[in-house]
């Protein structure tokens, strides 16, 4: 497994998209609209692949304050969760943002994915909120 980054608007980032509307849209009975991908050009997209080329993963990256990036749109293909993607997916993202300078990541959890985050080193902060329509938790880790 491999992660690269992958640029806006190639045939690559749209397989991302494809793998987030699956995964993080659908079983919430959501879609993407036009205006959600409107700023995105900006942001860093990461994707990991398999030897045969296979998306198994991705994330986005968005700066935020001065030295700080949020982490968000973290997705597994299914039949791909559980196997390490999603770490290996959330290191590289660390080493990007240590590398590019950012001193912190912060991320909006699913409830589902809060263990996963803690397993990490991201501490939870504040109370429990309601995005898409579904219970998460500021979360935030320090790089060093």
């Amino acid at each position: 497994m491999h992660v690269i980054p992958v640029q806006f608007a190639t045939p690559e980032y749209d397989q991302t998209v494809e793998l987030r509307r699956q995964i993080l849209r659908i079983p919430l009975d959501l879609e993407f609209y036009p205006e959600d991908f409107e700023k995105e050009y900006l942001d860093t997209h990461l994707a990991c692949y398999n030897d045969q080329n296979e998306l198994l993963g991705c994330l986005v990256m968005t700066p935020k304050i001065e030295g700080q990036i949020k982490m968000r749109q973290v997705a597994v293909a299914e039949q791909h969760q559980g196997k390490g993607v999603g770490r290996l997916l959330v290191e590289a993202s660390e080493r990007y943002a240590s590398h590019e300078g950012y001193k912190e990541i912060v991320l909006n959890a699913r409830e589902v994915a809060l263990k996963f985050y803690l397993s990490l080193a991201y501490e939870k902060q504040g109370k429990p909120f309601t995005e898409v329509t579904i219970k998460h938790y500021k979360m935030r880790k320090l790089l060093s």
